[in-house]
């Protein structure tokens, strides 16, 4: 169902449903695959909100597709087959459970392989940005880690950082350190999920550098497909990852994001309580959110939204 004609907030498939959340709802297809199809739900301060973003939904799955696909040879990745032809669908279900695919589903879902998800949510920080900057103008710290005395706002790091958190199914993730990783995963394994997501984010730092994008932090989720370490749900979109544009960047100051931060700017304006439920937004909102989302998808991918 949709809050209008092109604006996606609810799905409704013929298929069990494995998990609904914030933006994505997760379809079961068969034993060993899922369906994620990407909605164009909005979340600010943990909470959905009442409308949607045009277009977000296939901004999130089309890059997240686009990033798994270049970032393969560093590290496997879910990913069986984007869905631009729903027809395709048909390959993964037997002829009985077959039932006629919304059109919605093209550009906004894909095929991914039901795996273990890991219990952390990897993040790597190559600016000093959000939380790591408050905490780093009360302790000296980012994430328990101690920096160099007189850095500034949004100032880029000597050598990224990586900052892993536990990933709570509600409330707030918490900040881990390598020894509460290694509690939860083993040493091996928290070696490899710091160094396979170091890799990525600085690869994906490279390459958008080149198209005049700075990837300021990211995080990532991993799970295990017998035993191997693969990248799972998303990757390197606006709700993962802080984007800002090199050519206004300044350092000692906030830097404006391709992300949602229209959003939570006007409900912190609005004086709202940041409990459920949460208001409305006015067009204007919706249009600065939607055309953030696109922006970024151009200018990353060199291409327009398909």
């Amino acid at each position: 169902m949709t809050g209008s004609t092109s604006v996606l907030l609810t799905t409704d498939l013929l298929l069990p449903l494995f998990i609904r959340g914030k933006v994505r709802d997760t379809y079961e297809l068969g034993e060993d695959l899922l369906l994620i199809v990407a909605t164009d739900r909005i979340s600010a301060f943990d909470v959905v909100l009442p409308c949607g973003i045009s277009d977000k939904g296939r901004v999130l799955n089309q890059l997240a597709v686009f990033w798994f696909q270049r970032t393969r040879d560093l590290v496997p990745n879910h990913l069986v087959e984007a869905v631009d032809d729903v027809g395709r669908l048909d390959a993964y279900l037997p002829t009985a459970s077959r039932f006629a695919y919304p059109a919605y589903l093209s550009g906004r879902s894909m095929v991914v392989k039901r795996v273990e998800r890991l219990p952390i949510e990897c993040v790597v920080r190559g600016y000093l940005s959000g939380s790591a900057w408050v905490e780093y103008q009360q302790s000296g710290t980012t994430c328990g880690i101690p920096l160099a005395r007189g850095l500034w706002e949004s100032q880029e790091l000597p050598q990224p950082l990586f900052t892993p958190t536990t990933k709570a199914d509600s409330g707030h993730d918490q900040p881990l350190d390598m020894d509460g990783v290694r509690i939860l995963v083993g040493g091996a394994l928290a070696e490899e999920m710091k160094e396979k997501s170091l890799a990525v984010y600085r690869y994906a730092r490279k390459y958008a550098a080149a198209r005049g994008i700075i990837v300021a932090d990211t995080k990532m989720e991993f799970g295990l497909d017998d035993g191997r370490l693969i990248l799972i749900d998303e990757l390197l979109t606006p709700d993962s990852s802080r984007f800002w544009d090199a050519g206004q960047y300044k350092v000692g100051q906030s830097q404006p994001s391709y992300d949602k931060q229209p959003v939570r700017d006007w409900l912190v304006e609005s004086g709202w309580n940041k409990e459920p439920p949460a208001p409305m937004l006015p067009p204007e909102v919706l249009e600065a959110t939607s055309r953030r989302y696109r922006e970024a998808y151009h200018r990353l991918t060199g291409k327009k939204l398909g």
